[in-house]
C-alpha cells in the first residue's frame, strides 16, 4: 500500500512538472508579442489625428452655420430648418431672434459675407468636447436692406472684423456651433 502512495505522488509530481514546462497551446513556435517601442509617440499621433479631425468637423459646421444664416436671412425665415443642422443654443436662439427682428422691420440680408476661419483651440477632454474658431469676416458686401425697395438700412454698413465661435460635439457625434461673437470693434 505504501508503494502505491509513493508511485501516486511521483505521478502527480511528474504531471505537474510536465504541465509547467509545456507551452499552454500550440507548437511552441508562436511569436512573442512585444509592446510598442514608443507608446507615447503613438498616443500623441492618435491624439493629433483626433484633434485635426475635430477641427475639420468644427470648421465644416461653422461654414454650414454661415451659409444657413445667409440663406435664412435672405428669406427672412427665422425657422429655416438648415439653421438647426449647424447651430445649437444659445446661438441658435440669438440668430433666429436677429432674423425675426429684421423681418419685423421689413429688412433682410443680401450680398456676400466672406470668411477665413481658423481653429485656435481644441479641447477633446472637456465635457462636452469643444473647438474654438476665430474668423476674419468681410461684411463689406453683405448688407441689411429694406425688402420692399432694396435700400440699405441706415447705420447697417459693415466692414471687416474679428469673429469668434465655439463648436461643441453633441452626444450624437455632431459638431454644432453653440456660441459666437462678432467683435466689430476689432478690425482684421
Amino acid at each position: 500500500m505504501q508503494g502505491w502512495q509513493h508511485s501516486r505522488t511521483a505521478i502527480c509530481l511528474l504531471t505537474v512538472a510536465a504541465l509547467a514546462s509545456a507551452p499552454a497551446c500550440g507548437t511552441g513556435r508562436e511569436a512573442v508579442v512585444q509592446p510598442p517601442a514608443h507608446p507615447a509617440a503613438e498616443h500623441a499621433t492618435d491624439r493629433n489625428a483626433d484633434e485635426q479631425a475635430a477641427g475639420k468637423a468644427a470648421l465644416n459646421a461653422y461654414s454650414g452655420y454661415l451659409a444657413a444664416s445667409r440663406t435664412a436671412g435672405r428669406r427672412s425665415d427665422p425657422h429655416a430648418p438648415e439653421l438647426s443642422r449647424f447651430l445649437a443654443d444659445p446661438l441658435l436662439t440669438r440668430v433666429r431672434m436677429a432674423i425675426r427682428e429684421a423681418k419685423e422691420h421689413g429688412a433682410m440680408r443680401t450680398g456676400t459675407l466672406k470668411s477665413d476661419p481658423t481653429v485656435t483651440a481644441v479641447s477633446l477632454d472637456s465635457v462636452p468636447a469643444t473647438v474654438e474658431i476665430q474668423d476674419c469676416l468681410d461684411a463689406t458686401g453683405y448688407r441689411l436692406v429694406y425688402a420692399k425697395d432694396q435700400r440699405v438700412v441706415p447705420g447697417s454698413g459693415a466692414k471687416r472684423y474679428l469673429a469668434t465661435a465655439t463648436a461643441t460635439r453633441y452626444p450624437d457625434g455632431r459638431w454644432l456651433i453653440s456660441a459666437g461673437a462678432a467683435h466689430q470693434d476689432q478690425p482684421c
